[in-house]
């Protein structure tokens, strides 16, 4: 184990020297930057460990200053390559210091080589990518090592195999990503980005990291939460794992230990946690999690997380009317819609002070709600919203549009099934789940939403239903804004720009009832936009004051909403993004368009309705 663990640790300094090279990387100049666009180092973009809920030492960051060149769709790998890309950000971005457009008759190629020392090739070693947007193909010393398809959940292949004899060795990865002209989830990117359709996000844009592991090691953590039993599940997957071999799991509260259990592989350690303290907004308590993998005593591999306690599900008002429930007590969820783009980087924020600033802004705004929009952000983004206290709903990004939509509640002939392909409902279901797999571990993910207004909605009640089976420990919106389903647990209206709700008399008794997105209050602020002019909000204003006014008028008209039944609203949106002006910040986040003294006032006041309960 000691042998191996330092030998390892010898991956970073060689793999890092490779970075030292001088560079004439800038951010391209054609578009606004944030203020973070400034500190971004090019020796060493991204250098956070890309995994919390699952550490180890043996690690090194592959972010940085890869050479590109695009070619046709099909061709052969390139012998010759155009300039230089900063990875992880996608190459239309300001901040990948190339700005191009690629489509879906081009491929992208990345190239670059690393040192291995020797002593690394006693274990395995695998090659990580937090995300690549849509389809990546990698060679190692020009052998396919492993394709992957999929824009949104983290992938590794192990590369052990490809390695040559002596310390230098070539990365390559193929890229293919048709936008909106493929059946794939893309979220709002489209090829002529308008309204609310964005720039595309081509290839990688999220950390490249290598990881050296022993030839049995813990593949995977699912930890579950139980409040009512006062219980937390552990469970491990080992790669590899023999009859001979034990997984010990501890549970750690500020460095000792609360319970330790020795199980075998996939075998739940369970604990039963005599003062157990429940996760909230008010109070982020993370327990800490230590996994060994065991032959015998001596430990052959080890893993260090975090989890949590904590509860979501629905409970009847003494109304009859389904509510929200946050650890068995009503709690009314109110937060942004956030998008989570990025002027400099588009799906990639600058650097990890960029990440954390929504998240920061958004509680200091007196939310304590977001809902992540068809996207899926990297695991640091829902680690720190485990740490800082928020609640999250996340979207599956949506994707094969084209049937339509129906945004009124009971209404039929107009709303329609998306006909997919095999193909594409494949990609779709894939997709979905390793997107749930891959972040089922975060406790301030509370509720799944498959589909939104309709776009690519398919087989609508098999996904919902499949979902909410899937992960019984959260909510499941099963089609927000419109043609809607008695599947899933929640019934999400969309209304711009009043808050508005569904009867409660009619749905209430059977579903809880959301204002999934509202308001949508724009204000264009010169010198922050995307574009010159043509920007839009949903409703336009002219000053802060005119705006928080307005925002006054819809904040009391949401309050009667809540005694009647509604559980939860979204504003739209956490920031302006390209073209759409409805932020509560600028693009850029360098002006907050509202005083969050006030906002945090306003918010105050939906917190402290009280719903007696049956």
């Amino acid at each position: 184990m000691k042998s191996f663990f330092s030998a390892s640790l010898l991956l970073l300094a060689l793999v890092a020297s490779t970075f030292a090279q001088e560079s004439n990387w800038r951010p391209v100049d054609n578009k606004i930057l944030s203020p973070w666009a400034a500190n971004v180092d090019p020796a060493n973009p991204h250098p956070e460990y890309p995994r919390p809920q699952m550490t180890r030492a043996a690690w090194t960051n592959l972010n940085g200053l890869w050479s590109y060149a695009l070619a046709s769709k099909g061709a052969a790998m390139p012998e010759a390559y155009a300039g230089e890309i900063l990875v992880p950000f996608a190459i239309e971005s300001a901040l990948s210091g190339v700005g191009k457009t690629v489509g879906k008759d081009q491929e992208l190629w990345y190239f670059r080589e690393i040192e291995i020392d020797r002593a690394l090739r006693k274990g395995k070693l695998l090659l990580h990518f937090g995300a690549v947007d849509w389809e990546a193909e990698v060679f190692v010393n020009g052998q396919s090592v492993g394709t992957h398809q999929g824009g949104y959940d983290p992938f590794y292949f192990d590369i052990s195999e490809a390695l040559q004899s002596g310390k230098t060795q070539s990365l390559a990865i193929r890229v293919w990503d048709p936008t909106d002209e493929g059946p794939q989830p893309r979220g709002k990117q489209v090829k002529e980005p308008r309204g609310i359709w964005y720039t595309p996000v081509t290839g990688i844009w999220q950390t490249v990291w290598l990881e050296a592991v022993p030839e049995h090691y813990i593949r995977s953590l699912k930890n579950t939460p139980d409040l009512d039993n006062r219980q937390i599940r552990v469970q491990a997957d080992v790669a590899g794992a023999t009859s001979g071999h034990r997984v010990r799991v501890r549970l750690l509260v500020d460095g000792s230990p609360v319970g330790e259990q020795l199980v075998s592989n996939r075998e739940e350690a369970v604990f039963t946690l005599d003062a157990p303290q429940p996760w909230s907004p008010e109070n982020p308590f993370l327990y800490d999690l230590e996994v060994a993998l065991l032959d015998g005593k001596k430990v052959v591999d080890q893993v260090n997380g975090y989890t949590a306690l904590r509860k979501i599900s629905t409970a009847k008002d003494e109304n009859g009317i389904l509510r929200m429930m946050l650890n068995n007590e009503f709690v009314f969820q109110y937060g942004p819609l956030d998008q989570g783009w990025w002027p400099d980087g588009l799906y990639t924020a600058p650097n990890e002070e960029a990440l954390i600033f929504d998240i920061v802004k958004t509680l200091d705004m007196g939310f304590n709600m977001i809902r992540k929009h068809v996207k899926v952000e990297p695991a640091r983004w829902y680690h720190h919203c485990d740490r800082l206290g928020v609640l999250v709903w996340q979207d599956m990004p949506s994707g094969d549009m084209g049937n339509r939509w129906e945004s009124r509640p009971g209404v039929i002939g107009k709303g329609t099934e998306k006909d997919r392909t095999p193909e594409s409902e494949a990609i779709f279901r894939t997709e979905w789940k390793a997107i749930m797999d891959a972040n089922y571990n975060f406790p301030s993910i509370v509720v799944w939403v498959p589909f939104n207004e309709a776009w690519g909605q398919f087989d609508t009640e098999e996904i919902v239903e499949w979902t909410v089976g899937y992960d019984p420990s959260r909510l499941v919106n099963g089609a927000s804004g419109g043609n809607y389903t008695n599947k899933g647990q929640i019934m999400d209206m969309h209304n711009y720009p009043d808050p508005v709700m569904p009867d409660p008399q009619i749905w209430g008794d059977k579903q809880v009832i959301v204002l999934g997105e509202y308001g949508g209050l724009g204000l264009p602020v010169d010198g922050h936009t995307w574009q010159e002019k043509d920007n839009w909000g949903y409703q336009s204003f002219k000053n802060e004051t005119e705006l928080q006014e307005r925002y006054s008028r819809l904040i009391k008209d949401l309050k009667p909403l809540i005694p009647k039944g509604l559980s939860a609203a979204i504003y739209t949106q956490t920031t302006d993004v390209e073209v759409e002006v409805n932020g509560l910040m600028t693009y850029d986040r360098e002006v907050i368009k509202f005083d969050p003294a006030f906002l945090r006032n306003k918010h105050q006041e939906l917190y402290t309705i009280k719903i007696p309960m049956k």
